[in-house]
């Protein structure tokens, strides 16, 4: 080919090139930006935590405020007055019943004692005297003797000799019981308070502070309120716990954070209910083996009035309260959410109890409702869950 020729050649061709790029690009554009459109066009999927309707045995407890109470609480006063001799116990001691826990001086009632008996002796003496001169009398009367008025007065005499002598028996008696109540004794198992009197001081028959407080903390008493509205729930309860022991309802004393503290027994529903706070109260029975209860302390005590069995639960965060009462929002094969009504029951250890409303197995909604409205596309955004794309 002439040079001439090749230069408007190449121009040529070089100029069919950049239209083809050029179209090219322009197509390109044209696709990217309808598929920008119908992206833009499409429903964008709000992210969710789903979880499960599952089905299981459901235990219902009914949860109040309650305070711990000594099973029983004594102050240890003297029975008699003395100088106190020892004081037996240490403060904040576990005593068994019985056990010795002060003497006071018992000579003074000793003596007493001694003084009852001889006393005694003395009236026996004369009764066995006037005994014989009766059966003397009797026989001379029976010969006539004697008169008849002077068997009456032996007989008479007889009598008083033993009325003395029966009331000095009881003086014996009540002699030996004021000795007896020299050593005074622990009337109930418990722990000891504070000593209130210390050895050496005069103390007196009933003195109002007493010796010593002893509190019994094994087995130890709940009393706690519930609403009224729950009395038909806790009737049965409270007549199985008086026909037998054995059925009582169990309750649970729980900490500030929710722990179980200690499981015991039911034992009284009140007899009435206080007007003033519509609440009903109920007393409640712990072994307190390991002592986490202990007197004066608050506690929150929950009964068990009942297990459903084959009951629907879902996290609590699932119901949520519409104008129309509660309702949860359901996620369906399409992974679009619906809102569903739903009866919600009791709540229990951070799940609800659904009466009616959800099936077992349905996905529902618990977290990030914000954004939902019926029909929302919707993706599982907890980490490990189940994916609901």
């Amino acid at each position: 080919m002439k040079p001439r020729l090749l230069l408007p050649l190449l121009v040529l061709l070089g100029i069919v090139a950049v239209v083809a790029w050029r179209l090219t690009a322009a197509r390109a554009s044209a696709q990217s930006a309808t598929a920008a459109a119908a992206a833009a066009r499409a429903p964008r999927s709000v992210p969710v935590v789903i979880a499960d309707a599952v089905e299981r045995d459901v235990p219902v407890w009914l949860s109040g405020i309650g305070a711990v109470q000594a099973y029983n609480t004594v102050t240890v006063r003297p029975r008699v007055g003395g100088t106190l001799d020892s004081v037996n116990f240490s403060e904040g001691q576990t005593v068994a019943a019985g056990d010795v826990i002060a003497q006071i001086d018992p000579r003074p009632y000793r003596a007493a004692l001694d003084r009852a008996i001889a006393q005694k002796a003395q009236y026996d003496a004369q009764l066995k005297n006037a005994r014989l001169e009766l059966v003397r009398i009797r026989s001379l009367v029976a010969s006539n003797a004697e008169s008849r008025q002077l068997l009456e007065q032996n007989e008479a005499a007889v009598a008083q000799y033993e009325a003395l002598s029966a009331g000095a028996q009881a003086a014996i008696d009540a002699a030996r019981l004021d000795l007896d109540f020299t050593t005074v004794r622990a009337p109930i198992a418990g722990r000891t308070g504070v000593r209130r009197v210390d050895a050496g001081n005069i103390v007196t028959a009933g003195q109002p502070d007493g010796l010593v407080v002893l509190t019994q903390i094994q087995p130890v008493s709940v009393v706690f309120t519930l609403p009224q509205r729950h009395l038909a729930a806790l009737r049965p309860g409270a007549q199985k716990a008086a026909a037998d022991a054995a059925s009582r309802l169990i309750v649970q004393a729980l900490d500030d954070q929710g722990g179980v503290l200690a499981d015991g027994r039911l034992d009284l529903v009140d007899n009435q209910i206080d007007a003033a706070t519509g609440t009903l109260r109920l007393k409640a029975t712990f072994p307190n083996a390991s002592l986490a209860l202990w007197p004066g302390q608050f506690v929150s005590a929950r009964v068990l009035v009942e297990t459903r069995p084959h009951a629907v639960v879902v996290p609590t965060p699932v119901v949520q309260n519409g104008l129309d009462g509660p309702f949860a929002y359901v996620v369906t094969g399409s992974n679009t959410v619906e809102p569903r009504p739903v009866k919600p029951g009791p709540v229990l250890d951070g799940y609800t109890l659904i009466e009616s409303g959800l099936l077992p197995g349905e996905r529902v909604v618990v977290d990030g409702h914000a954004k939902l409205k019926p029909g929302s596309l919707v993706r599982n955004a907890e980490h490990g869950a189940r994916s609901a794309e």
